[in-house]
């Protein structure tokens, strides 16, 4: 697999490369040279989850990791199902909450862990990254324990959901947690600092797991399939598939599996209040407000990272911008939208209610709606239950870690900080 740095497209690095650098000069995004088609798409629907997402990932990656081993980190990482569950009569939800931290972002982690751990080379690794709610978890728990691997996650004081936080800054181990004093995007801007400093890169290993980091990116494509093939093929033809967006890595997945063959019609990328590109799709001016906190928190980014993938993926496909769909939601409306969902018998949490509230505005008559399910409603025990007015059980896996300390440090945001922290 060969992949281009879209700010440097003569930076060229395979597919180990890029698991194993994260990011390219000047804070450039990898992207895969070419994007295969698949013309069997009724018949790779009719696979089970694993044995389908081994024919996705090994026609993306080639032959640059054995097959047999590739099939292995798949199996080892998708251990969980994607069901997908009706709404309405026309309306359904992907349910990516079913992994061991309760998130989708469960899927790229966990593929991540896989793919860096058969792609090292000799010598210490750091994993840096941000989150705004559920990368964290999700990162920490698939390499929680691996040795000569250590990551450090930051993320905004006060701006996740206490059982977010709960989740992964009790672990300890070779998972260190840092709570900034600020809000994501400076999170995110310090981890761009940090791999903008050779020095520092070179000496600790740096490397990142936010969805910036290609394997993660290639592991969401898998369950895009996934949705369709719980659905018939009539509505296969029609499909409308709506995105919570934050950093925009969910919905760049999903255009990779319409480029693959997909049959999706179009996608809505729908957001909170931090609204840069529904702004930027009816105006054409990118111009990103300062972030602000919400109830949807994993979408508080105002400067998405992935978005130069997206239009790079627009580019290459000779696809118009104007075809993406898009909408924000205040929280106002986001509660309103969570009541509906609840009062037509589906539980959901605010990213979820956002992505339905945007496609059900938007779906036309004829139209099969999808929208995705990013994270289990107890994830966001205090707001729904104060918005729904119901008791919320907690998960085992909640459960366990809400009643143990948390472990992180703190710290302003700050990069010479941050830099000697890493040192340390």
């Amino acid at each position: 697999m060969n992949l281009y740095n879209i700010k440097h497209p003569t930076e060229q690095v395979s597919f180990a490369q890029a698991v194993r650098q994260g990011l390219g000069k000047d804070q450039g995004l990898f992207f895969p040279e070419t994007i295969p088609q698949f013309h069997n798409i009724d018949e790779l629907l009719a696979l089970p989850l694993v044995e389908r997402s081994q024919k996705i990932l090994g026609a993306l990656i080639g032959d640059e990791i054995p097959t047999d081993k590739l099939n292995a980190m798949i199996e080892n990482a998708f251990t969980f199902p994607a069901p997908v569950a009706k709404v309405a009569d026309n309306i359904y939800a992907l349910e990516l909450f079913h992994g061991p931290t309760l998130a989708f972002k469960d899927f790229g982690g966990r593929f991540m862990a896989q793919a860096l751990a058969t792609v090292r080379k000799d010598g210490k690794i750091t994993i840096l990254t941000a989150t705004s709610g559920d990368t964290g978890a999700a990162v920490a728990h698939a390499f929680y324990g691996l040795e000569n691997i250590e990551v450090v996650i930051l993320y905004p004081k006060g701006k996740i959901s206490p059982l977010q936080e709960k989740l992964f800054c009790t672990l300890g181990g070779n998972i260190r947690t840092v709570a900034i004093n600020a809000d994501f995007d400076a999170c995110q801007a310090l981890v761009k600092q940090a791999f903008d400093d050779e020095t520092l890169r070179q000496t600790i290993g740096l490397n990142s797991a936010n969805s910036i980091n290609i394997s993660r990116l290639l592991a969401q494509v898998c369950y895009y399939f996934e949705a369709a093939a719980q659905l018939t093929a009539e509505q296969r033809q029609n499909l409308v598939v709506s995105v919570p967006s934050g950093n925009f890595g969910n919905l760049t997945a999903g255009l990779i599996a319409k480029t693959l063959g997909l049959p999706i019609k179009r996608f809505i990328a729908s957001t909170n209040a931090n609204d840069t590109v529904p702004r930027y799709l009816q105006t054409g001016e990118w111009s990103p407000n300062a972030t602000v906190a919400t109830l949807s928190n994993a979408m508080d980014v105002s400067r998405p990272n992935n978005w130069p993938r997206v239009e790079e993926l627009f580019k290459r496909n000779g696809w118009n911008l104007s075809e993406l769909g898009s909408g924000a939601l205040n929280d106002a409306q986001t509660e309103t939208a969570l009541k509906a969902q609840y009062a037509q018998g589906y539980l959901c949490e605010p990213h979820g209610a956002i992505a339905y509230q945007v496609l059900s505005e938007q779906l036309q008559a004829g139209e099969t709606g999808l929208f995705l399910c990013t994270a289990h409603p107890a994830k966001f025990k205090e707001s729904v239950e104060r918005i729904l007015d119901i008791e919320l059980p907690l998960p085992e896996a909640l459960d366990k870690h809400n009643k143990l300390p948390l472990l992180s440090d703190e710290m302003d945001a700050d990069f010479v900080a941050l830099r000697a922290y890493l040192l340390k």
